[in-house]
């Protein structure tokens, strides 16, 4: 029999009301995600939207985005700026209503905004309320408005403070010491997010400066091409196979259509696609349109003009596959009335979505490739190239298919699997070298926790064709110990989707945690950026659905008599180490400096980066797809100029040089 145990009576005095903004103060992580970094720079974004949902309904031209001295941002348009005059429900200032009202704005009337990326009406309400201060100024009606707040709660009454020709809004903010972990901006991560925006939206200027040095740094955005300058942008370090990048836009009926695309002579796909400024990285309906239509048109056109020949002079009929191989796409699209799944907003899921962008983007592409003939022909002999590849890496995947375990077959001998079946209890660790998976297989918890350990470099999934990179023995061990299979989401002749049982498939992941664990040094940071580069490229749905970690072993071992603490950066040592000879000024401490896990056994190794207990991991994310696709360009492509010029760049931020 199980006992009651709470004392009071549960009634109706027991059920709490949150009113106005106390929800989101509450829990506001599931307003914004999360109370750590991005979290905290999504405040930002949600500002800079509604100027830019201005944008979209052509009245604002420029935006501008400060860090202040005392970290406060201010983020100013030159829109028509947030009404003030009184809400005849609420019977305050409009303006009152929008920074302290949940569900409340210009988003829900149509007349007001065609199109936006906010929705719900929560987003600037919900920065005012993870506010230490919040200051709002309206230019219109030849007036400047002013209106303060704390915490969000109003703490001044709507003024007038002064005349002015101009129109438009700025909204000034200190986030909560009291709420986020640290208030600390970078300004890289704001000033991706900005120049992506730039790019969606052609013709609009975004500036960004930062006065919390003394010296100011300052970058603007503005760009006539838009889309294309975007696809330029991305393709900085790739050889294009044609110049001319590919345009598709129809702006009018229900749904505007923007497509930018070209094809370079790498072997990887990048395929962006954003729905009212929003980056669906998840894909959804409008991806698989244009999946369809680029399918579709390309073995139309191929098939018209007898380009479709194998060896022998047999027709071929090539995949969708083989026609992503080296594109780099672009498509934005704008929708009344977008229907995501879920609050992340990363999947569109308007059913009506796929046949209008089918139809557009094939239409467009048809155009395209019968007005350049010379350049459809490069494409679909890369293609034919492609699918020559891809039937020899066939072999390859059903061969890594017979040996899944989920088809009766042997796991890879060199793996270290755990006795728990049930993959949401388990995780792999992917280990370099024999000598730390020997450790860690001695220091790891069999129940839950699986070995895989990986002989040398694996190869480049940047550089290498799919028949090259399933032949890789580190590869396919790797694919055959994870169990989703690989490839697949393809589309046939028509650009219907098919589907075979070597395809990759999330739901047979056997470990709910795939973790990373290198060695602290140059050759570790190297091993793990080629597996990340692999998973990220060929894996991608891993790193969305947030599978894939990172492990961070220890740098530094300090010892003091029997006081024995591990430090996991050079700032951690020096803190243990003062904290150390403040508590005992007599007794010497001992540093032990890891290079690598086999210099760990395997206890240390289970205490400090195994147990879950005690060690740290870190998640890997695509905050930004556009960013993370050009620096795996950049840095795993074959363009060392590029390359150099990351290394330049960034040169001055390494610590901990292995030399």
């Amino acid at each position: 029999m199980i006992e009651n145990q709470a004392s009071e009576k549960y009634s109706a005095e027991k059920i709490t009301v949150l009113k106005g903004l106390e929800a989101v103060r509450k829990r506001p992580a599931m307003y914004i995600g999360d109370l750590g970094k991005r979290g905290l720079h999504h405040l930002v974004s949600e500002v800079v939207d509604n100027s830019v949902d201005e944008a979209l309904a052509g009245h604002c031209t420029t935006i501008n985005v400060i860090f202040e001295k005392n970290n406060s941002v201010s983020v100013e348009d030159n829109g028509r700026g947030i009404p003030v005059d009184i809400h005849k429900t609420e019977n305050k200032p409009a303006l009152e209503v929008v920074m302290t009202v949940l569900h409340a704005g210009g988003k829900f009337d149509k007349g007001s905004y065609k199109v936006s990326g906010g929705l719900h009406g929560v987003g600037v309400s919900v920065v005012n309320a993870l506010s230490e201060k919040l200051t709002a100024e309206v230019y219109r009606d030849g007036y400047v408005y002013a209106q303060t707040y704390e915490r969000g709660d109003v703490t001044s009454k709507l003024i007038k403070t002064g005349t002015t020709k101009r129109t438009g809004t700025k909204i000034t903010f200190l986030p909560d010491h009291e709420i986020f972990n640290a208030v600390e901006w970078e300004f890289d991560i704001i000033a991706d997010r900005l120049r992506e925006l730039a790019y969606l939206n052609k013709g609009l200027e975004i500036n960004l400066s930062d006065f919390r040095k003394e010296e100011t740094r300052e970058e603007g955005f503005k760009f006539k091409g838009g889309l294309s300058d975007f696809v330029k942008y991305l393709d900085g370090a790739k050889t294009p196979l044609h110049n001319k990048i590919i345009t598709i836009n129809k702006e009018d009926g229900a749904v505007p259509v923007d497509v930018a695309m070209r094809y370079g002579e790498n072997y990887s796909d990048s395929i962006l696609t954003f729905v009212n400024n929003i980056n669906t990285i998840e894909g959804g309906t409008h991806l698989s349109g244009f999946r369809s239509a680029l399918t579709r048109g390309m073995n139309s056109y191929g098939n018209k003009n007898k380009l479709l020949k194998g060896s022998k002079g047999e027709k071929i009929t090539l995949s969708g596959e083989d026609f992503r191989e080296g594109l780099t796409a672009i498509l934005s699209i704008k929708v009344a009335e977008p229907q995501f799944e879920g609050q992340t907003k990363t999947k569109l899921g308007n059913g009506d979505v796929k046949g209008i962008v089918d139809a557009v983007v094939y239409e467009g592409l048809s155009d395209f490739l019968e007005q350049n003939p010379s350049v459809a022909k490069r494409i679909i002999n890369k293609a034919l190239l492609a699918h020559r590849s891809r039937e020899a890496a066939r072999k390859a995947r059903d061969l890594i298919r017979r040996k899944s375990a989920l088809e009766g077959g042997s796991l890879p001998g060199k793996l270290a699997d755990c006795s728990n079946k049930d993959p949401l209890m388990c995780e792999i660790y992917l280990v370099e070298g024999d000598s730390a998976g020997g450790s860690a297989k001695q220091g790891r918890d069999r129940r839950f926790q699986a070995i895989l350990p990986l002989r040398g470099k694996v190869i480049n999934a940047e550089k290498a064709r799919i028949d090259k990179l399933l032949s890789n023995n580190e590869i396919q061990s790797i694919i055959t110990a994870l169990g989703t299979g690989f490839g697949g989401d393809d589309e046939d002749e028509n650009g219907e989707k098919k589907k075979n049982t070597a395809d990759f498939d999330i739901d047979r992941l056997r470990y709910n945690k795939v973790i990373i664990m290198t060695d602290a040094d140059v050759d570790g940071s190297h091993i793990r950026t080629l597996l990340l580069t692999f998973l990220y490229r060929k894996m991608p749905q891993l790193i969305t659905s947030g599978n894939v970690y990172i492990a961070q072993p220890p740098l530094y071992r300090l010892k003091q008599g029997k006081k024995e603490i591990y430090a996991y950066s050079d700032n951690e040592q020096a803190i243990v180490i003062e904290r150390m000879k403040k508590e005992n000024k007599t007794t010497k401490i001992d540093i032990q400096r890891y290079k690598g896990l086999g210099e760990m056994n395997p206890e240390q190794l289970w205490s400090t980066t195994m147990d879950p207990e005690k060690r740290t991991l870190q998640l890997v994310t695509i905050n930004d797809a556009a960013e993370a696709t050009k620096t795996f360009t950049d840095l795993m492509g074959s363009d060392v100029e590029a390359r150099r010029t990351f290394i330049e760049t960034n040169a001055k931020f390494v610590v901990n040089l292995d030399i």
